[in-house]
């Protein structure tokens, strides 16, 4: 077997098991998140505008942290430990989930979450990166989300047949507690996950203003168009609360969201795929305007077929956007600002979360359920005109 044979073959075994922690990680936050917004409004007397105020701080402080991380695993080449201390947080928040007496408590978990995602998500991602051949960014990327989405399906699940035999009597904190245990599975394989292919350099390093000089302006451009689309982007926990508007009980909003979740992950990986044969906005724009519609359908659908049909194309939009950006922006990034370009990425679509689910929770109080989701079609669809624009004007490439 050949050397280059051995290093792809390692590559691909280091993208399965980080792909399998996401996997365990996802099994166990999906086993809770659905029920958050619904775990306030009956237990704690919470609102909408409640719900949207504390997803959208939780995203937005923990989102500080995600360029942060990155940069720091650009300099100290630390990838793995950072990525595992953001994956341990998982299992503090499932214990603070069990303490919490009220929506204070929700909000502190929910911080304690998405700081542990804050911090694992770049390091994370610069390993997937660094293990995948050349011109293969795009299959890497869908194989990991592909498996992320997998856990996120089966952990849903799990909390649908667990709510289903209790006749939607189950005891939230007793599911909290169980969550716990794909957590733990998650932070062992860790042990089986090795540097990815790029070696670390040893040289004296240029200093992060020096190296930001040599961002690429479509990446700049992208970065803005992101920011732009993310203000209509609201928390998920809106469209669940959607869901339990036009008619469906606690128990069949999780399976709703079951249905999503297994879409984008039989998507993922043929999508990540195509990315690399076709280019990444030949993907990113459709998947803009599938955004758009999907909101369009959650303002308008009036029946319980037709919502589950926008559930499966939401599935689709996120397998054409998720691992396919992650892709073009880590292939767009100075090698040297890897880490912290793919932060900043996920950090600026965690700020434009706050505001997005303020004015979702907002909108909805004010001009009723339909509104939020008009409100995000409509930003939606001008990113994806921009994107279009920039794509036609040549400032962003078709391809690669």
């Amino acid at each position: 077997m050949s050397g280059k044979t051995r290093a792809a073959k390692g590559g691909l075994r280091n993208i399965f098991f980080l792909g399998l922690i996401s996997f365990f990680t996802d099994i166990s936050t999906e086993m809770v998140y659905p029920l958050i917004p619904l775990y306030l409004i009956s237990s704690f007397g919470g609102t909408p505008a409640l719900v949207g105020v504390i997803e959208g701080v939780a995203e937005s402080l923990a989102s500080l942290l995600k360029v942060c991380s990155g940069y720091v695993s650009d300099r100290t080449q630390k990838k793995k430990a950072l990525a595992f201390s953001g994956y341990a947080a998982g299992l503090i928040y499932k214990a603070a989930l069990l303490f919490a007496s009220s929506w204070f408590g929700i909000l502190a978990a929910r911080i304690i979450d998405r700081a542990g995602k804050g911090i694992r998500t770049a390091p994370r991602d610069v390993l997937v990166s660094e293990s995948a051949g050349g011109g293969a960014l795009g299959g890497a990327f869908g194989l990991h989300k592909a498996l992320d989405m997998l856990g996120t399906a089966l952990g849903i699940l799990a909390t649908y047949f667990l709510l289903r035999s209790h006749g939607g009597g189950f005891d939230y904190k007793r599911l909290f507690a169980l969550s716990i245990i794909p957590a733990a599975l998650g932070l062992l394989m860790f042990a089986f996950v090795r540097r990815g292919n790029t070696p670390v350099r040893r040289e004296r390093r240029e200093g992060f203003w020096v190296s930001a000089g040599k961002i690429d302006n479509r990446l700049k451009l992208y970065l803005l168009v992101v920011f732009i689309f993310t203000l209509g982007n609201s928390s998920n926990a809106f469209i669940l609360l959607r869901a339990k508007a036009a008619g469906f009980d606690d128990v069949n909003v999780i399976l709703l969201y079951f249905v999503y979740s297994a879409a984008a992950g039989a998507l993922s990986l043929p999508l990540g795929k195509l990315s690399d044969r076709v280019g990444r906005k030949n993907l990113l724009v459709p998947g803009y305007i599938a955004f758009g519609l999907c909101y369009i359908g959650f303002a308008f659908a009036g029946d319980r077929l037709f919502m589950a049909a926008v559930f499966v194309l939401y599935g689709v939009y996120t397998a054409m956007i998720t691992g396919v950006e992650r892709a073009f922006v880590a292939e767009a990034s100075p090698p040297e600002l890897k880490g912290a370009m793919l932060g900043l990425h996920s950090t600026i679509t965690g700020l434009a979360l706050l505001p997005a689910s303020v004015f979702a929770g907002l909108l909805w109080g004010a001009f009723g359920e339909r509104a939020p989701f008009l409100f995000g079609a409509g930003l939606s669809l001008s990113a994806a005109a921009v994107l279009a624009a920039f794509m036609r004007a040549g400032a962003i490439p078709h391809g690669e």
